[in-house]
């Protein structure tokens, strides 16, 4: 059956594996379903998967077991109409430093064999979008990054898609142009209705983007949901020890105070969960001290999806 899925979901995969012979397993399992007009955040290290993700989602490469929808189309079996309603910005830039920004985008026009009044009209809406209307007769070779990164976003844009995949899409970014990027990806939400799917290792980036966040380690997904509700779930501030001692113990005994809501230990650092930080850091330290622990380190924060990815993987990001 070809017809198009009345779902409201613009992505959905249901147990997406693949393999690269008998050794690696890029993706194992994967489950997604992203509702149509959200922004949603692959977040892990390199290397966990979220790459080959979107290129199975994209039809660049064809999963080894799974099943996958996009715009209410099968990845597999219907690559062409997913195709269509698509658009994608690649890790690495991929541009023609002998071409011209207004090139780049004329071309690419021709190549879904839009007409040239639809091209001329599209491209002049981009160029303004993005803010490149004064550089777009220049050639791509004398552009900085941060021009680079907004001339491939609007090439991704050039056949108004539904759904818009952008694999790391500020990495070697400086600060302002990564907030000029943030921008433009939100008015693409909330100006067109678009849906856009983005893979990240920038947890602040996760934060400040999505409606909802995919945390995944080793080609798993281990924990998804809101910025927010995921940060929730970590305490209303973390306090983060590290000393030496006996810190099973003091652990136990933490996880029985009423004020805990949550604790971790990982390569030597407990992270604790409280309702407020301030107030029970004179606690924690006695207690640590009747347990056999002494403390040689301790601070409190406002936890983030870096306590969570820390959480549920074991690891952080600078780690890897």
């Amino acid at each position: 059956m070809n017809e198009k899925s009345s779902s409201n979901m613009a992505i959905e995969a249901k147990g997406l594996v693949k393999r690269y012979g008998e050794d690696v397993l890029a993706v194992n399992g994967v489950d997604l379903s992203i509702e149509a007009n959200s922004i949603y955040a692959l977040l892990g290290p390199n290397g966990a998967g979220k790459t080959t993700t979107i290129s199975m989602l994209t039809t660049l490469i064809e999963p080894t077991a799974g099943s996958a929808k996009v715009a209410g189309f099968d990845v597999v079996r219907q690559g062409g109409e997913v195709r269509r309603r698509i658009g994608v910005t690649f890790q690495e830039m991929i541009l023609d430093n002998d071409l011209t920004g207004r090139q780049v985008l004329d071309y690419h026009g021709r190549l879904y064999r839009q007409d040239t009044k639809q091209r001329k009209e599209r491209i002049a809406e981009l160029l303004a979008l993005v803010e490149l209307e004064d550089a777009a007769d220049r050639m791509c070779s004398t552009y900085s990054g941060g021009m680079k990164r907004r001339l491939e976003l609007a090439r991704g844009l050039m056949t108004e898609p539904e759904v818009l995949f952008l694999d790391e899409p500020t990495t070697g970014l400086d600060p302002q142009n990564r907030a000029n990027i943030w921008t433009y990806i939100r008015n693409l939400k909330a100006q067109l209705g678009m849906t856009l799917m983005l893979t990240t290792h920038y947890m602040d980036e996760a934060e400040a983007l999505a409606d909802r966040v995919g945390i995944i380690d080793h080609g798993k997904i281990v924990v998804e949901g809101t910025p927010g509700g995921l940060i929730n779930q970590m305490g209303s501030d973390t306090i983060r020890i590290s000393g030496q001692g006996d810190s099973d113990t003091f652990i136990k005994k933490i996880e029985t105070m009423p004020f805990v809501q949550a604790t971790t230990k990982t390569n030597g650092l407990i992270q604790i969960g409280v309702d407020s930080g301030n107030q029970r850091l004179a606690g924690v330290v006695s207690l640590a001290t009747e347990s056999g622990f002494t403390v040689e380190d301790i601070s409190v924060a406002k936890p983030s999806l870096g306590d969570v990815f820390l959480k549920y993987t074991g690891r952080q990001l600078r780690d890897i």
